[in-house]
């Protein structure tokens, strides 16, 4: 009997100690985040004091999200700060840019950006005034 009461205990300790290494959080560094990934249009406009509260300029690389997007545009956003890199679609061409205010007017997925993001991404042109886009 007493065999059989080690050989127990000796089997629940084996158990538990496999459910601690099966439960153990994974480092940091492991994990891997999903990036979402967005389509829609790039326009641009004249930077100034935006949805989040700052001031920014049209030579810094800046973008305006949808409202869809950023949510309540009288209010700062998760959005706000957070690093986005945007890909021309036509030309392949991908530049990073920091969310800093909310368009109204673009719809799911569209960004508009500062005149000097704008130019970068589509190789110095201003007379389209809008071109396809993806962005994570």
């Amino acid at each position: 009997m007493l065999t059989s009461m080690k050989n127990l205990a000796l089997a629940l300790l084996a158990f538990t100690a496999m459910g601690s290494v099966l439960a153990a959080p994974i480092p940091a560094s492991d994990v891997q985040l999903e990036k979402r990934s967005y389509s829609g249009r790039a326009t641009y406009y004249n930077v100034g004091k935006g949805a989040c509260g700052w001031r920014n300029s049209n030579s810094q690389h800046v973008a305006a999200l949808n409202r869809s997007q950023y949510g309540n545009v009288n209010a700062k956003s998760s959005w706000c700060g957070k690093t986005i890199e945007i890909k021309n679609k036509r030309n392949g061409k991908v530049v990073s840019a920091r969310i800093v205010d909310a368009c109204p007017d673009c719809k799911h997925g569209s960004l508009d950006l500062s005149p000097s993001l704008f130019s970068q991404l589509n190789n110095g042109n201003m007379d389209d005034g809008v071109f396809p886009i993806s962005w994570n």
